[in-house]
C-alpha cells in the first residue's frame, strides 16, 4: 500500500489516500490528535535540509486540525443536547393521551404511563404497549379533573 499526500499546502497537508484513492481510516475511521502530530513529526524529520517547508504552512495545519477538532466536539455536544431534549420531551407527555401509528399503519390512541430511554430514541408505554417516541403523530392535553387540583366550585 502506497500513502500518498495531496499537493494543496505542502507535505502532508492533503488527505492519505491509499493506491486506490480511497481516504486512509484509522481504527476509529478518522485521524486523532496523536496521528496528526505522528505526521507532523514525521514531516519535520524528514524534509529536505537544502529545502525546508515553510513553518506557516505546519501553522496552518494545526489550526486547521483544531478547527475541526473543535467542531467534532462541538458536533457531539450539540447530539448530547439533541437527545436530552427528546427525552424531556418525552418525560412531559407521561398522563397526557398520544396517538401513533404502528408498523402496520394501524393509528391507536392511548394514555402515556411511562418513558424509557432506548438505544436510539425514547420509547413511551402506553396503556401497556412500548411505543417509539418518533410513532407518535399527535398529543392530547392533560385533562386534570376538578377535585384532583384542590379546587372546588362555589
Amino acid at each position: 500500500m502506497t500513502i500518498t499526500y495531496g499537493p494543496v499546502g505542502g507535505i502532508g497537508s492533503g488527505a492519505a489516500t491509499t493506491g486506490t484513492n480511497q481516504p486512509a481510516t484509522t481504527g476509529q475511521d478518522r485521524i486523532d490528535q496523536d496521528t496528526f502530530l505522528k505526521l507532523l513529526v514525521a514531516q519535520l524529520k524528514y524534509q529536505d535540509p537544502s529545502s525546508p517547508t515553510d513553518p506557516t504552512q505546519f501553522l496552518s495545519q494545526t489550526a486547521q486540525f483544531t478547527m475541526v477538532e473543535k467542531l467534532n466536539q462541538l458536533a457531539d455536544l450539540n447530539q448530547k443536547v439533541y437527545d436530552a431534549s427528546r427525552e424531556q420531551t418525552a418525560s412531559s407527555m407521561i398522563g397526557r393521551t398520544v396517538t401513533w401509528t404502528d408498523v402496520s399503519g394501524t393509528r391507536h390512541t392511548g394514555t402515556v404511563s411511562g418513558v424509557s430511554v432506548g438505544a436510539a430514541t425514547p420509547n413511551l408505554t402506553v396503556d401497556g404497549a412500548t411505543v417509539s417516541l418518533d410513532a407518535v403523530s399527535a398529543v392530547a392535553s392533560a385533562t386534570t379533573p376538578a377535585s384532583a387540583t384542590g379546587s372546588t366550585p362555589s
